[in-house]
């Protein structure tokens, strides 16, 4: 199956506005052929509503493409809610880093190449958003009342994506083991 056709498979199962989510995809890939996608969805419940984010990643030969999709709740103006569709096309050459986090059931039973992750947490820096986590600053004296002003640390956060086998299924976590292998070759070559 064309990868194109498999993304719109995945879009169509994800259920979430799959022909707004395929037609911003569509302005991105700017006809760029498609080499591997991932499609996230996730639903949350806070206090007061229901919540759903979609997070499609898409590696062409020259780029990774993430698109966040979101509800935006009703109001006074839109009684039906919006939903935000946001593209960002990043050159793999600019990729920085592809972080991975594999979580393993009874590690003590680990055997390479038969055992599967049970969750895997992707993490991909670009340099375009970053985090700063301040803390206040502290002495190792227990009777210390003065300000040692604050320390902390500045975090690349432009994408993180976790997918587990007890939520999405172990079908999931392989595609996104597959994705994160590809994309990984993908911005080696690149940056060379």
């Amino acid at each position: 199956m064309p990868a194109v056709s498999a993304l719109r498979r995945d879009l169509d199962r994800a259920g979430y506005y799959p022909e707004l989510v395929a037609d911003v995809l569509d302005v991105a890939l700017a006809d760029e052929d498609v080499v591997a996608h991932l499609v996230l969805p996730e639903t949350t419940l806070d206090d007061v509503e229901l919540r759903r984010h979609l997070t499609v990643l898409v590696l062409t030969g020259t780029r990774l493409v993430v698109a966040h999709v979101d509800d935006v709740p009703a109001n006074t103006e839109h009684s039906a809610g919006d939903a935000a569709a946001t593209t960002e096309a990043v050159p793999l050459s600019q990729v920085r880093s592809v972080g991975l986090t594999h979580v393993v059931a009874d590690p003590a039973r680990y055997r390479s190449g038969r055992s599967r992750p049970s969750a895997l947490t992707l993490a991909v820096s670009w340099g375009s958003i970053s985090r700063v986590d301040l803390e206040p600053a502290s002495c190792d004296d227990p009777h210390c009342t003065a300000d040692h002003g604050l320390s902390g640390s500045l975090v690349a956060d432009d994408v993180a994506v976790r997918v587990s086998a007890a939520a999405e299924g172990a079908d999931a976590v392989r595609t996104a083991v597959k994705f994160a292998r590809l994309l990984s070759r993908a911005t080696a070559r690149a940056a060379r």
